[in-house]
């Protein structure tokens, strides 16, 4: 396993031109972190309540690929964090009995307060009066699904799942991508249907944008090859992005305030692969001036840098070296050093 890693890692990095940046914050790091966390790294999973699924495919990845690796130990004792599973349908009072009979039945939560904890919220949960969903929340790490809504999640502490993507050449019928990209359009937008209409119906009048409303995969994979940039509303129709970002369609997200939750937050510089946009006062026009201003030498590296990147977000049935599931991994192994608190009596 650390050979076929080190050498992934190897052509990972070869792939990017002598002038590119990495997509990294630092690739050194990454790869010594990320060789100590497989041989080292061990969470011990509390047994459910009741049997459970997630009908969310990357959260069922994850727990399901999580449950099957060599991560998980059955001695609590060598345990660096602790996952609390509960069905994604657990009201706020069931789950404050699921924790408090933790508190009560267990010494692992009451030494840090659930820091040294974590679990698997698709949508994520909101605060709470009651003391123990309160504590879940605010010390636990939380891993939900990309986008997730404002207020659900705690930056430097959650974690946030890439949402599931399937293989962009495998619906492309094996066509080659172009190295050197000849496009048609400035941006495309894969629309929901739903989310800002105003600015989705200016658009569809600029020539230089294509918009599709819930377009086919085959479809939107095709547009995206013709594409420079690939737009994205935030809170909107996010699922393509990492098929995007695979055939080198740089992405732009629209937002209406400065998010923290895009995935792997931790390991890749989103700042030199992505365009965050703040919904365009102006409209189009201001969106349209804020792409034309990226220059060919600047927009040439963000591409190179998200197709790099985009190998980190793929899910697989069997989770591979460097793949969504072992990134995310990654994240939690970075949480790992849990802050003590002082431990005191509950009543």
């Amino acid at each position: 396993m650390a050979a076929t890693t080190a050498i992934l890692f190897l052509v990972l990095l070869a792939s990017l031109s002598a002038t590119s940046s990495s997509p990294y914050f630092s690739a050194t790091t990454l790869f010594q972190n990320y060789q100590n966390m497989l041989t080292s790294f061990r969470i011990f999973i509390y047994t459910p309540t009741k049997p459970f699924n997630f009908p969310n495919p990357p959260a069922s990845l994850f727990y399901s690929s999580l449950l099957r690796s060599p991560f998980v130990t059955q001695n609590p004792a060598e345990a660096h964090l602790f996952l609390v599973p509960f069905s994604p349908d657990t009201s706020t009072r069931s789950l404050a009995r699921v924790i408090r009979e933790l508190r009560n039945n267990h010494p692992y939560w009451n030494r840090t307060l659930g820091a040294d904890h974590f679990f698997v919220s698709p949508a994520g949960i909101d605060y709470s009066s009651d003391r123990n969903v309160l504590e879940l929340k605010k010390n636990s790490v939380q891993i939900s699904v990309f986008p997730v809504v404002s207020g659900y999640f705690v930056p430097h502490k959650d974690v946030t799942l890439p949402p599931f993507s399937t293989s962009p050449l495998a619906l492309l019928d094996g066509q080659e991508v172009n190295s050197t990209k000849t496009t048609s359009f400035l941006g495309y937008l894969n629309w929901d249907g739903m989310t800002e209409p105003n600015l989705v119906n200016e658009l569809k009048g600029d020539v230089d944008f294509l918009v599709q409303e819930k377009s086919e995969p085959l479809n939107y994979m095709r547009s995206v090859t013709e594409s420079k940039f690939c737009l994205f509303l935030y809170h909107g129709e996010v699922t393509w992005i990492v098929e995007a970002m695979s055939l080198g369609c740089v992405p732009v997200v629209i937002v209406d305030r400065p998010i923290q939750d895009l995935p792997l937050m931790d390991i890749l510089r989103w700042s030199e692969i992505a365009l965050l946009v703040a919904v365009p006062r102006g409209g189009s026009k201001r969106l349209k001036k804020v792409l034309d201003g990226v220059s060919e030498e600047k927009y040439a590296d963000m591409r190179e840098l998200c197709v790099a990147a985009s190998k980190h977000l793929v899910w697989n049935e069997e989770p591979q070296p460097l793949d969504a599931f072992h990134m995310v991994m990654y994240q939690l192994w970075l949480r790992r050093h849990a802050v003590r608190y002082s431990r005191r009596e509950f009543v």
